[in-house]
């Protein structure tokens, strides 16, 4: 499974951006899907993930009612809506792909930055 993420870049405290993460190979379905992000010199970090079906997720409490996490399996995409972004959002932004949420990744894509400036 390939995951290629999109919709990083600039924005000012305060402002929104919208994250994609488009899926290709076979199985997509069967995935959770989550976002992790990496802070400069931080470690990674989960943000949030959607179940294989998008009936559950869950968010950090660092982004809950800012960050909304949806999936359209019919395109295979997952999105990361951003919104009262604070420049402690600035970072790295990956998606992967799990068994289930809160399980090992089993795929990585090759991030996309956010920086929030302030």
């Amino acid at each position: 499974l390939q995951l290629v993420e999109s919709g990083g870049g600039l924005v000012q405290s305060g402002g929104s951006l919208r994250l994609s993460c488009a899926a290709s190979g076979r199985n997509y379905d069967y995935y959770a899907i989550a976002w992790f992000r990496q802070p400069p010199g931080k470690g990674r970090e989960e943000v949030s993930c959607i179940s294989s079906s998008g009936d559950t997720s869950n968010y950090a409490e660092s982004v809950k009612g800012r960050f909304t996490i949806s999936r359209d399996n019919a395109k295979e995409t997952v999105f990361l809506e951003m919104n009262s972004l604070k420049p402690e959002d600035t970072a790295v932004y990956y998606c992967a792909a799990l068994g289930w949420c809160g399980y090992v990744v089993d795929f990585w894509g090759q991030g996309t930055q956010v920086t929030v400036s302030s």
